[in-house]
């Protein structure tokens, strides 16, 4: 299973990350368009999804680490599985605010403010 688990799936991972960010990059101009509130949709969804995530967090015991984790996937399932599923289980749905949103909005927010506050809501909370 190897050559099919390992190699490959790296290689078509790729080429799906080269295709999403190619389409984002041509259709960049078209996100002004989509106004103020998908954007900051955008911003807040991760932080309630993380948000959710700590209560389940605290509500089950799980460590520090864990909760961390749980966060950031919480966090960050906007933009790793729902671009893939819309753009096959929705085909009339506008592909350049789903995927334009995850990658130019979401991503970014999550690794430069998302990661570092929910880390810090972990230490203060002492979860």
């Amino acid at each position: 299973m190897k050559p099919f688990t390992g190699d490959i799936f790296k290689g078509m991972l790729a080429f799906f990350m080269l295709d999403m960010g190619l389409m984002v990059g041509r259709r960049l101009p078209e996100m002004r368009k989509a106004g103020v509130f998908l954007v900051g949709f955008g911003l807040i969804m991760p932080m309630v999804n993380a948000t959710a995530a700590f209560l389940l967090a605290k509500l089950f015991g799980l460590s520090q680490g864990d909760t961390f984790m749980l966060a950031v996937l919480s966090a960050s399932a906007s933009y790793i599985v729902v671009p893939a599923v819309c753009r096959y289980a929705i085909p009339e749905a506008n592909p350049t605010l789903y995927f334009t949103m995850a990658l130019a909005v979401t991503f970014p927010f999550n690794l430069v403010v998302g990661i570092p506050l929910y880390f810090e809501m972990i230490n203060y909370l002492g979860s």
